[in-house]
């Protein structure tokens, strides 16, 4: 298969010849003369599909503007970013060699360590420059073994930011290739990505090239995700006995599902990989020795894990049991001040959910819209809609056919809050004008039949509404009415407020109250300022020391912040950047 554009110079007795494909691009081999009108080697890569969405096309432009960001000894180096007739290919320098794709595999002990060390060294002269990949992966990575080299490309989604959160999204529109990524990068972990994430994904590459296989399989996105969320893969030197038991840890602590349990630097890896090596020239073995010594970040990296609220998350976790065993609608209301934790505690939860049956949708009150009527309620429903535009057509029309049938004849006043669901239901007949008390009631109990199409025993529904200190009285009258006459099952409530700023003249406090009196199920968790001996553990975390330690900052982190989890960190961080 050959290939040419006439937008540059290429040699038109030696059209570009496919070499291979990353799954969204195709990438050439071929020449071109150079400014000095000398013949030069260079890769041609363009989408693969004839066709392609204006995000390939755009992924291939983002990586033609971090040319300069690139190291040219650790990266595959742009050159141009042709468009002709509609289409777009990106001019790389060539650096021979061929991608660790084509690679046969399993790779023996001495080979593999030696490509291992070069591909990391690689990473990390990358990290060093602030650069983050996001979809490490044997097709991204070509190696020329007559120079002992590797190099990397494919930096379409790459990223300069040191953390960068990625929000949920269904499977199939998250960025990356699945099967190589970490599980932060789901969105699924409320988690950031950041360079650990590519040491993941550098694990899950170190695993097919050691035993021929990926660490996981699966038949679709949703169980991808899972897999790399939930599921411990088989030790590489129980799939292949003649691997090394310390390269089979090393792989495995790059596949640590947490980012503060994996490598912390690409160089820590290279160290001891090196050490690998020296043993197996040597001695023609492989001893076991401590892993991780010159394993120390070159910034801070603060833990991103959940501190001092073990008992209050548990609270949430028993609730959601009750609701998911068949119990009625139970409500959890989450209290305390400003930056004390309340958004992150349930965040948490939702974390833990992972790729379970839950459903979870989320809705913040704006203090500026509480006067128009229900306008946290549509952010929740467009937050539950959302994923459905995004499935197949199979379970689409499942869940086509079951709103149509509870929403008739009200699905109109539904698509009027959220006109997205028009496109899964279709437009809806107007209703009949009521009263003001009819129309209400009305609405409610349409309300109700639309979420008990979504909060069933395969699936229980969470909800969670931030901020409700500026709810707006018409969502306000729908919790009631939920909670107090609906009897639905399956479905958990959670709202979050700053009780500080709701005193008993407070619209909230004098509905919950009326709630609580009339029977529903509902409780609060007050959430506490963290205490000195968990920001003891977060500094001794965040530094990598013993904790008795970390003492004499926690003491001034307390004191400067009285234990606001989201004041220590703020302090923290400004710490290490004076």
């Amino acid at each position: 298969m050959s290939v040419s554009f006439s937008s540059f110079d290429i040699d038109a007795g030696a059209p570009f010849q496919f070499v291979w494909e990353d799954g969204e691009c195709a990438f050439y081999r071929g020449w071109r003369l150079s400014a000095n009108g000398m013949r030069e080697s260079v890769l041609l890569v363009r989408p693969a599909d004839a066709h392609p969405s204006q995000a390939v096309v755009d992924r291939l432009a983002h990586e033609y503007a971090l040319a300069d960001e690139l190291d040219e000894a650790a990266a595959v180096r742009p050159l141009q970013l042709v468009r002709e007739n509609g289409l777009a290919a990106l001019v790389l320098a060539d650096p021979g060699g061929e991608p660790l794709e084509r690679f046969a595999s399993p790779i023996d002990t001495g080979d593999f360590l030696r490509l291992a060390i070069a591909i990391v060294g690689a990473l990390g002269k990358l990290h060093a420059r602030g650069l983050v990949h996001k979809d490490l992966k044997p097709a991204h990575i070509v190696v020329n073994c007559a120079a002992g080299a590797a190099r990397l490309t494919g930096f379409g989604i790459a990223t300069l930011l040191p953390r960068e959160q990625q929000t949920p999204s269904p499977p199939e529109f998250i960025e990356g290739t699945l099967a190589y990524m970490a599980p932060e990068q789901t969105g699924r972990m409320n988690r950031s990505v950041d360079s650990r994430s590519d040491l993941y994904s550098l694990g899950v590459t170190y695993y097919r090239m050691l035993t021929g296989v990926l660490p996981f399989t699966a038949s679709d996105p949703m169980e991808w995700v899972h897999c790399h969320i939930a599921r411990q893969p088989v030790p590489p030197a129980e799939r292949e006995s003649t691997i090394p038991a310390p390269v089979s840890t090393i792989v495995m602590k790059l596949l640590e599902k947490t980012a503060e349990d994996r490598y912390q630097t690409a160089f820590g890896v290279e160290h001891d990989l090196r050490c690998c090596l020296a043993q197996w020239e040597t001695c023609g073995r492989i001893d076991d020795f401590p892993l991780g010594t010159r394993d120390t970040p070159d910034r801070l990296l603060i833990p991103e894990k959940l501190y001092g609220r073990t008992p209050e998350l548990d609270s949430l976790r028993h609730a959601l049991e009750r609701v998911s065993g068949g119990g009625n609608v139970e409500m959890v209301l989450v209290t305390g001040h400003s930056g004390i934790g309340k958004s992150a505690l349930v965040q948490e939860l939702h974390k833990e959910l992972g790729t379970s049956r839950c459903l979870f949708a989320v809705g913040k009150c704006d203090q500026y819209k509480r006067d128009i009527p229900n306008s946290t309620l549509a952010q929740v429903l467009q937050s539950l809609i959302r994923p459905l535009l995004a499935s197949g057509e199979a379970e689409l029309s499942c869940w086509r056919a079951a709103l149509s049938a509870a929403l008739d004849p009200g699905g109109a006043l539904i698509v009027n809050l959220v006109p997205a669901l028009a496109t899964v239901i279709g437009e809806q007949p107007g209703v009949p004008e009521l009263p003001a008390e009819d129309a209400r009631r009305r609405f409610q109990l349409v309300f109700r039949r639309f979420i008990d199409v979504f909060a069933t025993p395969e699936h229980p529904l969470v909800l969670f509404l931030d901020d409700l200190q500026w709810l707006d009285p018409a969502t306000l009258d729908l919790l009631d009415f939920l909670l107090t006459r609906s009897d639905l099952p399956h479905l958990l409530l959670i709202g979050a407020y700053r009780d500080n700023e709701v005193d008993a003249n407070h619209p909230l406090a004098s509905r919950l109250a009326a709630i609580r009196e009339a029977g529903a199920a509902m409780q609060e968790i007050r959430l506490e300022p963290l205490v000195p001996d968990v920001v003891e553990q977060l500094i001794a975390d965040s530094v990598r020391c013993a904790p008795e330690r970390a003492v004499p900052h926690a003491r001034l982190l307390q004191g400067k912040t009285s234990g606001n989890p989201f004041f220590t960190l703020q302090f923290l961080g400004a710490l290490v950047d004076l």
